[in-house]
């Protein structure tokens, strides 16, 4: 609760205005209200004071008034009443005081010139308005004149005076030509303010006879134009001849030329002058000067600043204009004319006057019975205003007298009025510069409170942010304003709510919890009212998604995203903008439901884009620029400085870098003399470079051109620069890759890389070859050949070394000396044969073979290996001759020996050697047989297993592919396979090598065996073969391998199912005698925590096999081959190589040539002696274990 204070009457009359600053407020602009109460009344519109009208047209003089009851209204004209009955030409409008003067049918504006005031009034006052001067606009004729043309010397100053008709208001001034066109300004000629032209110094070419001055009279909207003025400049020459031509030759005669003049002003006159000017309008000052040359015009204030951001120069400075003038404007303004010869000055010294302006104006006053309150005018001016007050428009002093009311100067203190206090009064402050006139109304009334603000009235606002509910009141006295939450809360105070004058209640922050009703009293002593409104506090719309910082290459796509969340009753609507505008009405813009997708980017794309998501209560947005990069534009503007004879300057300026920086330039130089049209790369500089020196070779056309890079690519080509020859010089360089090799073996064929043409340095480009025996002592050979790049030498000992050079030449003279290099002529066929072949055997695929080197000087030509050919006679086994295919094996530079890999085993051989030079081979070393020992066989062809009994099978095989030397036999192996893949003992059986099948008796019955069978040499065993088979279980039916048992068809199976139903049935019955005494046995749970481990299928104990399947729970053994529905195994599916079973050829070359290393393989792991399988578990193991 607020506490009171006791107020010194020094600060009553402060109390006072600031109770009558809120009384001010205390009545609403509410129709309905405004309808009911009383009030005085008040002017709302009205005519300018100065009030300039067209004479053409009626004459329409504004009075609009408000009040309560409606005010009527009277004029005054002149001071005196206006009776507007007694005049035909004068209407007033309805419910208004405007009066219509009707011009237009007969009426002259001259006849209503005057001074106007109106009257509004009804029963609580009168309001008056302004003095309203009316006066109709005039545009007057120039007086007719005889203007004299104007003769004036070069250079003379010159003042074309306007002195256009006085007007009402006053006409704009300008200069125009007889075809209407404006007359060319400057320092020289210039307008000045008062509609003069003014030539500071006159020129020839302001010789004219249509200098013509107009005056535009804007009300009327008329132009009046003056008589043409003529002027003739008369130049020194001309004056001279004039003169020379009208006296003798002995008068002294001669105008003076045109000479310079010091500065002189032509306005303002004087040295000093004086200006007023009103407070708030534009002062302007000005200052035209003559001379030779044009003065320039500077402007300065004596003791101060001229004032910043209000001070502008017009007319080529000549003008100085300063807006909105104060008294702090006054003072001293200096001007300075100044050319190269002096300068001139004038000093205007500005006062600033002030017409009256409001400090304080009276404001309307209402008031409750027994209420005091104050009236308050205050004005200021220069001079200081006088202060009268009216009352209901008459003077205070002879009003009507009010006990209540006492006038104090600026002002009127009123204590304990009453209703009959009522009126309008009248402050008028006035100085000689003019007046200001103001009603404020004293409305004494006594109402109950009244709330405003509708009921139940609905607010919305977003958490966290300010909620203001309404609460809109008037009574008189002034009700005081409580607040309450909900039906039957408390009064609403603390830190967390903001009470406002006029009723107002302001949650600085609201939240969720905010929401409810609210509930506004007013009360005063007259009465009580209350009002509710409701408050919705909804969660704040949010962008949890925002747009974000893009950049993408011209002709991409992009898209920005833009996910809102919202408060779920209200309705969100996203607008994208870009660069604060909307998007351009382009079908490459797409806009989702949170995005923005941008088809098909180009430069114009290039800016910032806004989400902008606004509901009815909030609005949120976000922004993300959008750079749109590509190859930089091409360069342009080459230049080239510098020229020299070995180097020039190329400059040039960048192209746009379109949002990529630059990283390098390009140089690329044409050859137009030696290659046109074909570009080539001279040098590039970093991007920050926009010049470069270039070296340049002589006798090149050259022109330039640059390329742009940054990191999206390469610009187009810049345009060429011009072109630049390079004067002729010797060449600088010699051909290159010279050689000198011969193709035939009595010729040298000299070679070499022709000089391009920018390298010949001049017209007629030739070469200057040169050769020699080495070792010789004979002198250089030369000849001089055309722009070619091959000469062949005739006639030359075959493969002898030539020391050869090679020299460029052109029509300036030779290259610098060339350096020799050694080439041979041509070869010829090796002439012997390798001898002394040897052959030694290492293994049965591997032998070394030997030789002795051929003499150098029969090589004839460059030694280049030896190739040595082999091929295979027979197969010492099978005794039948093939086709003969030879190998050949070469070993590159002067070898002796070499290894020969890949022999097959038990074969014969033979190989001869050959030298090998450049041209060819030479002659076959004499044929050298050599024979490769025996090796182990191949696995044999096939396995096949066929006639399965009780206790037999039939194996039949084929002999191997490569027995790789003499059969000595075939070994078997074979062991049974029980039910669990486990094997049994191995039995082995040597078979002779004439063999090719087998009866294998005293097998078990129904029992898998597995099969393991390869071939011996008297190196040692091949690679085997392995196949699986089982034997029948009776005479008339075949137990084949991919057969399985039936357990569900087993006696034993169907006994131990019988037991189990029993045991279940035993227990049921258990159960249920225990649970008709009363008991309770849990059987399930039982059953399920102790699981009967015995209870598990099992088959018969008859020893036999089921069907052998392939499932996963019965694979065969891992190392076992499957057996195919025929029990063959095919040759390709079961021999094995050395990959299969080793670890590859682990071989290679020396450098030599020669092959090294060795072959290994590993065979199938032997099957295990003996019966490795341990107790059987079940009977069904049991039964199947072998013995």
């Amino acid at each position: 609760m607020m506490k009171k204070r006791s107020i010194p009457a020094s600060k009553a009359s402060l109390v006072l205005f600031l109770c009558q600053m809120i009384s001010a407020l205390d009545v609403p602009l509410d129709s309905k209200l405004l309808e009911e109460l009383l009030q005085p009344p008040t002017i709302t519109r009205q005519s300018p004071k100065d009030y300039i009208v067209d004479p053409r047209e009626n004459i329409v003089i504004q009075c609009e008034a408000k009040g309560k009851p409606p005010p009527s209204f009277s004029w005054t004209r002149n001071g005196t009443h206006f009776d507007i009955d007694k005049d035909a030409q004068v209407t007033m409008k309805p419910n208004s005081g405007t009066l219509v003067i009707n011009i237009m049918n007969g009426g002259k504006a001259e006849a209503y010139e005057g001074i106007y005031q109106c009257t509004a009034r009804n029963e609580r006052g009168a309001a008056i308005s302004n003095n309203i001067v009316v006066r109709p606009s005039r545009s007057p004729l120039w007086t007719k004149e005889r203007l004299e043309p104007n003769q004036v010397r070069e250079g003379d100053s010159l003042v074309l005076h306007c002195r256009p008709p006085v007007g009402l208001p006053p006409p704009i001034i300008f200069w125009m030509d007889n075809a209407f066109q404006r007359l060319p300004q400057s320092e020289r000629v210039s307008q000045g303010l008062n509609g003069d032209l003014y030539f500071s110094n006159v020129q020839p070419e302001d010789t004219r006879e249509d200098y013509i001055c107009y005056a535009r009279f804007n009300h009327t909207q008329t132009i009046q134009q003056k008589q043409p003025i003529s002027v003739k400049v008369f130049s020194m020459d001309s004056l001279n001849d004039t003169i020379a031509a009208n006296l003798s030759d002995t008068d002294i005669y001669g105008a003076k030329p045109v000479t310079q003049r010091q500065p002189v002003l032509l306005t303002p006159t004087g040295s000093t002058s004086t200006k007023v000017e009103l407070r708030g309008n534009v002062l302007l000052l000005e200052c035209i000067a003559a001379g030779i040359p044009t003065p320039v015009i500077r402007w300065i204030k004596e003791g101060g600043e001229l004032p910043a951001n209000r001070t502008f120069f017009e007319n080529f400075k000549k003008t100085l204009k300063i807006i909105d003038v104060s008294e702090a404007d006054s003072g001293n303004y200096k001007c300075i004319a100044r050319n190269t010869l002096g300068s001139a000055h004038h000093v205007i010294s500005v006062t600033v006057k002030a017409a009256p302006y409001w400090i304080t104006a009276p404001r309307n006053l209402v008031l409750s019975p027994g209420e005091d309150g104050t009236l308050i005018c205050r004005a200021n001016g220069n001079p200081k205003p006088n202060i009268n007050w009216l009352a209901n428009g008459v003077p205070i002093a002879i009003a009507p007298e009010d006990p209540s009311r006492r006038v104090d100067g600026d002002t009127i203190i009123f204590s304990h009025v009453q209703e009959r206090s009522s009126s309008v009064y009248q402050c008028n402050a006035s100085n000689e510069y003019g007046y200001l006139l103001a009603n404020a109304f004293v409305n004494v009334l006594a109402e109950p409170p009244r709330i405003l603000t509708p009921a139940n009235k609905l607010y919305q606002v977003i958490a966290d942010s300010p909620a203001l509910l309404d609460c809109a009141y008037f009574g008189s006295p002034k009700p005081e304003i409580e607040w309450f939450k909900g039906v039957k809360g408390s009064t609403l105070h603390g830190n967390e709510y903001v009470f406002h004058d006029n009723g107002t209640l302001e949650i600085p922050v609201a939240q969720k919890d905010s929401t409810g009703t609210y509930t506004c009293v007013a009360r005063n002593e007259l009465g009580k009212i209350q009002n509710e409104v409701q408050l919705e506090v909804k969660d704040p719309t949010v962008i949890i998604k925002q747009p974000e910082y893009k950049v993408i290459q011209r002709y991409g796509q992009v898209s920005f995203e833009c996910i809102i969340k919202h408060d779920s009753t209200l309705l969100p609507a996203v607008i994208w903008l870009k660069d604060h505008d909307e998007l351009p009405d382009d079908e490459r813009f797409l806009v989702g439901k949170d995005n923005l997708t941008i088809m098909n980017v180009t430069d114009k794309d290039d800016g910032t884009y806004t989400c902008i998501v606004n509901t009815t209560l909030d609005s949120v947005s976000a922004s993300a620029v959008l750079t749109v990069v590509a190859r930089p534009n091409p360069p342009f503007d080459l230049e080239l400085t510098g020229q020299l004879e070995r180097s020039i300057e190329l400059s040039w300026i960048p192209g746009d870098e379109n949002n990529s920086p630059i990283t390098n330039f390009v140089i690329e130089y044409e050859d137009g003399l030696h290659e046109p049209g074909v570009w080539h790369y001279q040098t590039e500089v970093p991007g920050t470079q926009t010049t470069v020196q270039l070296k340049l070779s002589p006798y090149v056309n050259y022109s330039f051109r640059v390329i742009a890079v940054n990191e999206i690519g390469r610009s187009q080509p810049s345009e060429p620069s011009e072109q630049y020859l390079t004067k002729s010089a010797n060449p600088d360089e010699n051909p290159s890759n010279v050689q000198g090799i011969g193709s035939e073996p009595d010729n040298l064929v000299i070679t070499w890389k022709s000089l391009k043409g920018f390298q010949s340095n001049g017209p007629g480009l030739q070469y200057k070859v040169s050769w020699r025996q080495k070792d010789v002592d004979d002198e250089w050979t030369s000849v001089i050949v055309a722009n070619v790049s091959k000469y062949i030498v005739s006639g030359t000992p075959t493969f002898v070394p030539y020391e050869i050079k090679v020299q460029a030449l052109n029509d300036l003279g030779y290259a610098p000396e060339p350096s020799e290099v050694i080439g041979h002529s041509g070869e010829d066929l090796p002439m012997v044969a390798p001898g002394n072949v040897q052959v030694h055997v290492i293994n049965s695929t591997l032998a070394k073979v030997h030789w002795d080197p051929v003499p150098v000087k029969t090589v004839r030509g460059h030694l280049q290996g030896y190739k040595v050919y082999y091929w295979k006679i027979q197969s010492l086994s099978r005794r039948s001759r093939r086709h003969v295919e030879k190998k050949i094996l070469t070993f590159r530079g002067n070898k002796t020996f070499g290894m020969l890999p890949g022999l097959e085993p038990y074969s014969s051989y033979k190989l001869n050697v050959r030298v090998v030079n450049g041209k060819g081979e030479g002659p076959a070393s004499p044929d050298k047989v050599f024979k490769t020992p025996e090796g182990v066989p191949s696995s044999p062809s096939f396995l096949k297993i066929t006639n399965p009994t009780l206790d037999s099978l039939t194996l039949e095989w084929g002999s191997p592919t490569h027995p790789n030397g003499v059969l000595t036999s075939y070994i078997l192996k074979f062991q049974p396979i029980n039910n669990t893949h486990e094997l049994g003992p191995l039995v082995e059986i040597r078979i002779p090598a004439n063999e090719s099948s087998l009866i294998l008796k005293n097998l078990n019955y129904s029992t898998r065996y597995k099969f393991y069978f390869n071939a011996q040499t008297s190196v040692g065993s091949g690679s085997q073969i392995t196949e699986e088979a089982v034997t029948i279980m009776d005479e008339g039916k075949m137990a084949m391998a991919s057969r399985q048992v039936d357990i569900a068809t087993q006696g034993w199976f169907i006994g131990l199912m019988c037991a189990v139903a029993l045991l279940i049935l035993i227990l049921l019955i258990v159960c249920f005698i225990r649970r008709n005494k009363g008991g309770k046995y849990p059987v399930k749970e039982k059953e399920d925590a102790h699981a009967d481990p015995e209870i598990q299928p099992m088959k018969e104990d008859d020893g036999t096999f089921g069907e052998y399947s392939d499932a996963e729970d019965h694979k065969p053994l891992k190392k076992g081959s499957r057996t195919p529905s025929d029990r063959t195994v095919k040759k390709e599916d079961s021999d094995d190589s050395l990959v299969d079973y080793g670890e590859g050829v682990n071989g290679q070359f020396n450098e030599d040539g020669s092959f090294i290393g060795q072959y290994s393989g590993k065979k199938e792991k032997e099957p295990a002696e003996g019966n490795e399988s341990s107790e059987a578990p079940s009977p069904v193991n049991a039964m199947n274990s072998f013995v």
